[in-house]
């Protein structure tokens, strides 16, 4: 089965899964909305996971020659600030699933 690349279609479908996946317990979502404008390390994808023994914490980051492992103290507080970043203008679960509602059905 062929689908659609791109279109308001699959934007969506791909909300939809977002709203769906928003309501199980493990997954929390949250939006930056628009207005926000730019922030630091917009655009590329982190993981930052997080251990009860902060020398264990470790940044995945994807990248065109595959993932690249981070776990250097320094490198670790430049990602958890720019994650902070994103998280101090994004808005809470429940706002962010309202955005992503009012996107849905305005497609």
């Amino acid at each position: 089965m062929l689908s659609e690349f791109g279109g308001s279609a699959v934007a969506r479908r791909q909300l939809e899964h977002l709203l769906r996946a928003s309501e199980r317990e493990a997954v929390t979502i949250r939006v930056i909305p628009f207005k926000a404008g730019g922030f630091p390390g917009a655009g590329q994808s982190v993981v930052y996971i997080e251990s009860t023994v902060p020398q264990l914490d470790t940044v995945e980051l994807d990248s065109t020659h595959g993932p690249e492992f981070i776990d250097s103290e320094q490198q670790l507080r430049k990602y958890r600030d720019q994650l902070d970043a994103a998280e101090s203008v994004a808005l809470a679960p429940d706002s962010s699933r309202d955005f992503m509602r009012t996107l849905a059905n305005d497609l």
